[in-house]
């Protein structure tokens, strides 16, 4: 029988460098300091700055725009359609550690909502003692 791994949201998948650009007029890539973990992405700027989180609740897609010999741009899209462009380095595939984590997450999800409604169904259902109406 396969074990099962859970990964808490405090455990880091993935720490390094990513480069997020900016909605300033010249548009720069700025270089951040990056943490991944089960439900977010943490990006600091620097030393004594607080972290930037995406929470994946609030993420709907990472989409893979380029790749070039040397980096992979991507956009992580946010759930009220906002677009956050990065590009890393071919050889760090943040973009697919990134995408694996979300995806994860979503299932996660899926599994927890699933399970809530049925078991809401099978407590609603006739005959049943713990039943809403007995």
């Amino acid at each position: 029988m396969a074990s099962k791994t859970v990964k808490t949201s405090d455990e880091i998948l993935c720490e390094g460098e990513l480069e997020k650009r900016s909605h300033s007029l010249f548009q720069v890539w700025k270089k951040k300091r990056c943490v991944l973990t089960a439900d977010r992405l943490r990006l600091f700027s620097g030393k004594t700055s607080p972290a930037k989180e995406l929470f994946f609740h609030s993420i709907l897609k990472v989409d893979c725009v380029e790749h070039t010999s040397k980096y992979v741009y991507f956009t992580i899209v946010t759930n009220y359609y906002k677009e956050i462009d990065f590009r890393c380095t071919v050889e760090s595939c943040w973009n697919a550690a990134i995408t694996m984590a979300l995806i994860e997450f979503q299932n996660r999800q899926a599994l927890q909502e699933f399970r809530r409604c049925r078991y809401l169904r099978s407590a609603s259902e006739p005959g049943d003692p713990s039943s809403p109406g007995r």
